[in-house]
């Protein structure tokens, strides 16, 4: 069976992370690495919103797109937090929390797909990603002065909204975790 286009563009995105890695923890590039870096990750990023909205529009939701979307996503923000954390521009116990977050949800997906239950992405989910895709990409720019209260700002705003999406998951899916009678 031939791969659909959604699903090629998470591969493609998949495949751009050790790119983005490289240009962020070497001089690849020298002063112009950071730039490449940036244009990896936001290109990688748009692949994520363009993969789902082509699935959804041209009803090519596979279920190898169910599975690598969301890990796809994860890969390339766990690999920037972690990149920018080496690099000293973000503080790793917020590194932590978020990646908590995203194994936490990722842990109950897989109790609830045991139980047949599909845990859709809410709007506070994706709200989360949105603000820690700009995060990262206002931190890679590192503006310098300037732009201190601009950063710490959305640093902040993306780990109340990490922590706030993972409440609102586990409430509203409190029923997975209830023994099977």
């Amino acid at each position: 069976m031939p791969m659909n286009l959604p699903n090629k563009l998470t591969l493609l995105r998949v495949a751009m992370i050790p790119f983005f890695v490289v240009f962020m923890l070497t001089d690849l590039g020298g002063e112009a690495g950071k730039y490449v870096a940036l244009a990896i990750f936001a290109a990688a990023s748009l692949t994520d919103m363009l993969d789902g909205k082509i699935a959804r529009k041209y009803h090519l939701v596979t279920n190898f797109g169910k599975f690598m979307d969301p890990l796809a996503d994860k890969l390339l923000v766990c690999s920037a937090l972690i990149c920018l954390t080496a690099q000293g521009r973000l503080a790793a116990w917020i590194v932590i929390v978020i990646i908590s977050r995203e194994f936490i949800i990722s842990g109950f997906r897989l109790i609830a797909a045991d139980n047949g239950i599909v845990i859709a992405a809410s709007y506070w989910g994706k709200f989360k990603t949105v603000f820690q895709m700009v995060m990262i990409i206002v931190l890679i720019l590192d503006i310098g002065e300037g732009a201190w209260l601009l950063e710490q700002l959305l640093i902040y705003l993306a780990l109340i909204l990490t922590v706030i999406s993972l409440a609102d998951y586990m409430v509203k899916n409190r029923q997975v975790l209830k023994e099977q009678e």
